[in-house]
């Protein structure tokens, strides 16, 4: 097994060779395309005396790469190596079924598990759309070189196959939810399909991108209450909506360069030196919608507290680049330089989670109004309030 390895790892560095010769940017494109080819398996060199063999890990990525192989590449096209994505779909689902909640009582878990199902199965869609859609400008990008599609190791017709057992078992959640949600779940698909060609026709693909990642925090509200409240649901959607504006900005520059060579549209290119004051518009927007759709559902302290957490970090983002300047930084091929990218990303998915952990106890601490009398209602979550 060892020895089977070995080779394989030999003929990998053979296969890198002329691509070093040529330029640092063939190595790099060759190094992913050979990692891709051997499933994206992790081969570390192991410390002096460490068993030989892949390291046990329960990350999202090592479950991928420990799948059987011919299932990897679907696995690999919905992204399920990289769940960052999922939450993000997911978090705008669970902001709205926590302020659902009835005062008293934490949000209901059958909704959060079958959102986080949906979230699953509809980022997937999503991907394998936005990869069929995409596929000759994704051989041209470094970054996007190896996904399973514009890799070959999966065809067109097998896309649309999975492509469809994906939207078949969403189906099958959204039909778990009353008729108000099932229609208005069914009205995002058209977004789901389209946002990927946004990037072609205008710089503000973000925004389509938002309008999608964000339908959560309309339909958990109605699958909850039945309905939507505009006073509660379009300012909270208007949120997460400036909310992607901010982090798919700062992913979209590790791309720019990119994107200008092929002629694809995205704001990093349109803000270019103006992207912070930008983001920072849209932070103040996003803070006062939040703010807005807690003053119209009755929040109280631990509510504002958190989106106080989330303004702050925000803040210290911005004013940790200043001396890093998006337009010097995230547009480099560089890995170091990119990372700066995916780094803010993270921070923000982990301060969005934190905020949702106060949204989801808050309902416990609501006031609610009683003949004119400000009552806190502590009753236990089986009872009605």
């Amino acid at each position: 097994m060892l020895g089977l390895r070995g080779a394989g790892l030999a003929w990998g560095l053979r296969a890198v060779t002329p691509a070093w010769r040529r330029c640092p940017c063939g190595l790099s494109l060759a190094l992913a395309r050979t990692a891709g080819a051997w499933g994206a398996q992790d081969w570390r060199v192991p410390a002096p005396g460490a068993p030989r063999g892949r390291a046990l890990s329960l990350s999202a990525a090592a479950v991928v790469n420990w799948a059987p192989r011919p299932l990897q590449p679907y696995l690999r096209l919905m992204r399920l190596d990289k769940p960052i994505g999922t939450w993000l779909l997911y978090l705008p689902c669970t902001w709205s079924i926590g302020l659902a909640a009835e005062p008293g009582c934490f949000p209901d878990w059958y909704m959060l598990s079958l959102f986080g199902t949906g979230a699953i199965l509809m980022r997937g869609a999503g991907c394998t759309i936005n990869d069929m859609w995409d596929r000759d400008f994704d051989k041209k990008v470094m970054r996007t070189a190896n996904r399973p599609i514009a890799a070959g190791d999966i065809s067109i017709f097998q896309s649309f196959v999975f492509l469809g057992g994906q939207l078949t078992l969403a189906l099958g959640v959204l039909l778990c939810l009353n008729y108000y949600s099932i229609a208005l779940g069914a009205a995002s698909l058209l977004l789901v399909v389209t946002y990927p060609l946004m990037k072609r026709i205008t710089f503000w693909p973000q925004l389509a991108l938002g309008l999608t990642f964000n339908w959560g925090a309309l339909l958990g509200w109605s699958a909850v209450k039945g309905s939507c409240d505009p006073a509660v649901c379009l300012p909270l959607y208007f949120s997460g909506v400036m909310w992607t504006l901010i982090y798919d900005t700062i992913y979209a520059h590790q791309d720019k360069r990119d994107d200008a060579l092929i002629g694809l549209k995205s704001t990093a290119l349109l803000f270019r030196e103006n992207t912070r004051k930008w983001l920072s518009g849209f932070g103040t927007a996003m803070l006062g919608a939040l703010s807005l759709a807690g003053a119209n559902s009755g929040q109280t302290l631990p509510y504002y507290a958190a989106v106080a957490a989330v303004g702050a970090h925000l803040a210290y983002q911005s004013h940790s680049q200043k001396e890093l300047a998006y337009r010097n930084t995230c547009i480099l091929t560089d890995s170091s330089q990119k990372a700066v990218c995916s780094l803010q990303l993270r921070c923000q998915l982990w301060a969005w989670s934190i905020s949702c952990l106060f949204g989801g106890v808050q309902p416990m601490v609501r006031t609610k109004h009683s003949n004119g009398l400000l009552l806190k209602t502590f009753s236990h979550p089986s009872q009605s309030v």
